[in-house]
């Protein structure tokens, strides 16, 4: 049934007649967190393969290209359902309903970890409200790689996502002034200058900055400098294209 007087989502359980939930977590089947690579097939682990070829029902934000990787990896699946931020409250619903029956269900996206400026917080927090046994694998993710390869400080760092790209945009560059550690942004190429010039305008040579592009893939790079140096460097040598990770430090390599 379904709970309206949820604050934060329509929550679904199995009841009997006096409403009480009678669904066992043993009896339910299992959400799979699963991230898939950012590039490079390769970066699939074999864990991943064993629990996509498993699973009664693969929930991806688009069946076509990730049947491109399912067929890479020799997995002819059960089901593919899409779940994208578009339908991902109706398909929750549908989704949470299936594992209550007993079915085995894995999240991917398009590329890298799932909930990681990606959809899938709602089918989680659906699945934590029904008592669902959770599993989130390691795996891809274009942040931690960034990190690494970037020179700054790794002890602390703070992950913010995509910055508004219109209201709030200012108020959410603003605020990078106040972080003392390592931050960690994501932007497509379409903004990627824009943000560069926000950030050299702001804080002017205050920040050291490191754009990792295209990660695992055959064009990856790594630009360091202040904002101003990494958007002549971008020009200069015609990298305006594919996925960036910018990080941004206080501190001097």
């Amino acid at each position: 049934m379904i709970n309206k007087n949820s604050k934060k989502y329509d929550h679904i359980s199995s009841s009997n007649d006096s409403g009480t939930f009678t669904q066992q977590v043993s009896d339910c089947g299992i959400l799979f967190i699963v991230p898939t690579p950012i590039g490079n097939f390769e970066d699939i682990t074999i864990r991943a393969i064993k629990v996509l070829s498993e699973a009664d029902i693969i929930a991806c934000e688009d069946t076509r290209h990730s049947g491109i990787l399912l067929k890479h990896l020799s997995i002819i699946p059960r089901r593919l359902l899409s779940y994208h931020e578009h339908n991902e409250k109706s398909r929750s619903i549908e989704i949470i309903q299936e594992i209550l029956l007993g079915k085995k269900v894995a999240l991917i996206t398009d590329a890298g970890s799932p909930l990681i400026s990606d959809p899938g917080l709602t089918l989680v927090g659906e699945a934590i409200v029904n008592n669902i046994k959770i599993i989130a694998l390691p795996g891809a993710t274009a942040i931690i790689p960034a990190l690494s390869g970037s020179g700054f400080n790794c002890d602390k760092f703070t992950f913010l996502g995509f910055p508004p790209q219109k209201k709030g945009r200012a108020t959410f560059l603003k605020e990078l002034e106040n972080i003392s550690h390592t931050t960690i942004l994501y932007e497509s190429s379409h903004r990627i200058l824009k943000l560069l010039d926000e950030l050299n305008e702001m804080y002017n040579d205050s920040f050291r900055i490191c754009i990792a592009r295209e990660i695992s893939k055959i064009h990856e790079e790594y630009i360091r400098g202040t904002a101003l140096q990494c958007k002549e460097n971008l020009i200069k040598n015609n990298s305006v294209k594919g996925e960036f990770v910018v990080l941004i430090s206080k501190e001097v390599y």
